[in-house]
C-alpha cells in the first residue's frame, strides 16, 4: 500500500478539491450546499456523527471525493452504482462533482432515501437516481463503476453485488483498518486484480480498488474464514452502517449487528 499524504484540516480538505481534483467553483458551491444541507437534516436524523460536523469536508466530503484519485486506477466513463449509500456518502458526493455521470444511490431506508432525493433535487442533480431496497432485490444491470463504504466484509459484498460487474467495472471500496486483511482473505474462488490504497482522511483506513474477473457466490464456502475479533455471520442479525453512533468514525465500527434497525442488504444463503 502506498503510503499517502494525509488531509488533516478543513482548509487542506478545500484546496485538495480544487488543486487535486480540479472541482471548479460550480461543484465547490454545490458540496457547500451538501453540507448545508446534511447538517440541517442531521438534526432531524442520525446521517452523521456530530463529532464529525466540525471536519465535514476531511471526514465525509473528500472521504468520498478520493474515489476519483485513486492511485493505478483510470476510472471509465458511464453509470455508477453506489450501494448503501447512507448519507450519500461517496455516491452523492461524487454526482455534484461529475454532475453529467449518472450515479444510482440505493439504501434500504426510507428515511435516508427520501432525504437522498430532495438533497439530490436542491443540488441540480438530475442524473442521480435513488433507490429504496435491498441489494438481492435490485434487477440485473451492470455498471462502469461500484461503490460501498463500510457497507459489508469484501467476500459478502462480491456474493451480493457481483451480477452488476463486468470484467471492466471498477470497484472503489473504502474499508476501513481491515482493508488488508479482507482481501487477503478472499476465497480463490473469485478471480480479481484488486489492490488496497491507503485513506488520504485516515492514517488507518484503506480503500480496495480494482476490478473482478470472474467467480460466483454459489462457489464460496458455506462458511467463510473470520476476520480476528468478528462476530459470526447471522442471517437474523441486521447489519447496519455505523455513521452517527456516539460520535464514533465509521471506519473504526464498520459491520454492527444492529436488531433494532432496519435490516440492510445480507446474503442469499
Amino acid at each position: 500500500m502506498i503510503v499517502a499524504t494525509l488531509i488533516e484540516s478543513e482548509a487542506q480538505a478545500q484546496d485538495w478539491l480544487r488543486q487535486v481534483l480540479g472541482a471548479d467553483d460550480a461543484a465547490m458551491a454545490r458540496l457547500a450546499r451538501l453540507v448545508e444541507l446534511l447538517v440541517e437534516e442531521n438534526e432531524r436524523q442520525n446521517l452523521i456523527a456530530r463529532g464529525t460536523i466540525p471536519m465535514v469536508w476531511q471526514r465525509h466530503i473528500v472521504d468520498s471525493a478520493q474515489l476519483l484519485a485513486v492511485p493505478r486506477e483510470t476510472l471509465p466513463e458511464g453509470p455508477w452504482l453506489d450501494l448503501g449509500t447512507g448519507a450519500g456518502f461517496p455516491g452523492l458526493v461524487i454526482a455534484a462533482l461529475q454532475p453529467n455521470r449518472p450515479v444510482t444511490l440505493v439504501d434500504s431506508r426510507r428515511l435516508r432515501t427520501e432525504w437522498l432525493a430532495r438533497a439530490a433535487q436542491d443540488l441540480g442533480l438530475d442524473r442521480v437516481t435513488v433507490t429504496l431496497s435491498r441489494v438481492e432485490d435490485l434487477p440485473d444491470q451492470t455498471y462502469s463503476v461500484l461503490s460501498a463504504r463500510a457497507f459489508a466484509p469484501l467476500d459478502k459484498l462480491l456474493a451480493i453485488s457481483s451480477r452488476f460487474s463486468t470484467s471492466e467495472t471498477v470497484w472503489l471500496l473504502p474499508k476501513g483498518a481491515k482493508a488488508a486483511q479482507e482481501l487477503a482473505i478472499l476465497p480463490e474462488t473469485w478471480r480479481h486484480v484488486f489492490h488496497v490504497e491507503q485513506s488520504l482522511t485516515d492514517p488507518a483506513a484503506g480503500v480496495i480498488a480494482g476490478r473482478l474477473l470472474g467467480g460466483h457466490p454459489r462457489s464460496l464456502p458455506a462458511s467463510r474464514r473470520r476476520l480476528p475479533n468478528e462476530a459470526p455471520v447471522n442471517d437474523h442479525h441486521r447489519h447496519c452502517r455505523s455513521e452517527g453512533r456516539r460520535g464514533q468514525d465509521h471506519h473504526r465500527h464498520q459491520y454492527r449487528d444492529c436488531p433494532g434497525r432496519d435490516r440492510l442488504e445480507s446474503a442469499a444463503g
